[in-house]
């Protein structure tokens, strides 16, 4: 076999290889052989048929399409190989010359790994914001516990900012009552938001049974952003009574048995859960240092698909969560080009970095050892609520298992990069990344880990 290489592109290779008629010979053989047992010729028992004979009654060419198709995937594979090219996705494959018993050639066109110079990645330096947890974040957090705790007391009186309200209500287009769109009974808490536009400005200043209509737009279904007629009808206003904060209360809803304990308690999980963002931001930070010091080609077909499904992501996630598009971008305060330009931008990053990461694995010489594997199979299940074995199941009859390794391996070459980094905080404060995950995530540090299980 012989093969050359052309390059179409920095991202994009186009290989065209020889193949002589004996190297075909092993494949034209299975080829007779698979035949001979699917034809019945007389004279002749099923899987004896000889392969003149099956020339007469199949025809060469079938006999030499199937082993054409079989020797294919090798071939390229091995002129792969010989050129030292990382393909990127299925090749586009044209048979240019066949001459039977003589020679087979084909040409391969793929979007293959750019070469690039991999920069200097040891001690990178970078910076983010100083950590501050202010007094009015641990109140919202003692807010939160409190109201896990209160009750509710029916009052006669017209409904206001932060009380719960029973409603019936119904949704009409036409005076007629939409499918699904008719809820009697429902306990709704005035001022919460995400259910209907308008319902939070009709509900303030009722009074139980009492009606109020206005207009507004479904947020799913058929008739998504479609003006509908909205009545609500109150029938009892709740308002809610805290209890105070106090050391009973602390004795009530924690281990603690003073207030202050409490407080205290509420504004550490705080700074842990800051500190955690922070080292999050942090290796952010360090990756786009690394970005900034290399320009990388990136193949046009990576980006649209890898685009295409971001986007499709989120607009999966914005129907769940019962937004519209439109709604999401003003929300944002985001145009649509400004979306798209913004969506690009890190798609473009994300891509850079993942073939920085796959040369740093590389050149690191790192590894994924069985275990490393099987935890990241169960971390995966996790994040998509899937048992672990059923989830491991179909990445292993999928072939998604080499993926899942890259994946581990990303990882790994991500920790190397920003272990070694020196990154600061505003104020010129070390921010602590030695509980960067395999998987690229931040974890608990071990010693809050301890902490925490000590005190269980």
């Amino acid at each position: 076999m012989k093969s050359a290489v052309e390059t179409l592109s920095p991202t994009r290779a186009k290989l065209t290889i020889e193949v002589p008629f004996e190297e075909l010979k092993p494949s034209l053989d299975a080829a007779y052989k698979k035949i001979a047992q699917q034809i019945n010729v007389p004279g002749f028992r099923r899987g004896k048929v000889p392969a003149l004979v099956i020339d007469r009654q199949v025809g060469r060419g079938a006999v030499l399409d199937q082993a054409i198709n079989d020797v294919l995937p090798q071939k390229y594979f091995e002129a792969l190989q010989e050129n030292e090219l990382e393909p990127i996705g299925q090749p586009e494959i044209d048979v240019t010359k066949l001459e039977d018993n003589e020679i087979l050639e084909f040409t391969a066109e793929v979007d293959i790994k750019p070469d690039f110079e991999l920069p200097a990645y040891d001690g990178i330096e970078a910076s983010v914001e100083d950590i501050e947890i202010s007094d009015e974040d641990v109140t919202e957090q003692v807010e939160a516990l409190r109201e896990r705790f209160a009750t509710l007391k029916v009052v006669e009186r017209a409904a206001a900012d932060g009380d719960f309200v029973t409603i019936d209500l119904a949704a009409r287009q036409d005076g007629e009552v939409l499918d699904g769109a008719e809820v009697s009974g429902m306990s709704y808490k005035v001022g919460r938001g995400g259910m209907l536009d308008g319902l939070d400005e009709a509900l303030v200043g009722m009074s139980a049974d009492e009606s109020k209509s206005f207009t507004s737009q479904l947020v799913g279904g058929d008739l998504v952003g479609q003006d509908v007629d909205v009545e609500v009808k109150v029938t009892q206003v709740q308002e809610q009574e805290l209890p105070e904060f106090d050391d009973e209360f602390a004795q009530l809803a924690s281990e603690f048995d003073t207030a202050a304990e409490l407080n205290d308690d509420v504004r550490e999980r705080l700074g842990r859960g800051k500190r955690l963002e922070q080292a999050a931001a942090a290796r952010d930070a360090v990756l786009e240092v690394l970005l900034e010091k290399v320009s990388i080609p990136l193949p046009d077909s990576l980006v649209t698909d890898e685009l295409n499904a971001r986007r499709q992501n989120i607009e999966q996630q914005l129907m769940f969560a019962g937004i519209t598009m439109e709604k999401y971008l003003e929300d944002e305060g985001q145009t649509t080009e400004e979306f798209e330009a913004d969506l690009e931008r890190r798609v473009r990053d994300a891509v850079a970095a993942q073939f920085i990461l796959d040369k740093v694995a590389k050149a690191e010489e790192l590894g994924v050892d069985q275990n490393e594997l099987s935890q990241h199979l169960v971390r995966r299940a996790q994040q998509s609520g899937q048992d672990p074995q059923e989830f491991a199941n179909h990445m292993f009859e999928h072939n998604h298992i080499p993926d899942l390794v890259q994946e581990i391996l990303r990882g790994k070459a991500l920790a190397t990069i920003v272990e070694s980094a020196v990154v600061k905080d505003a104020s010129g404060n070390a921010v602590e990344l030695k509980n960067l995950l395999p998987d690229g995530t931040i974890g608990e540090p071990a010693a809050e880990v301890a902490e925490d299980a000590d005190s269980e």
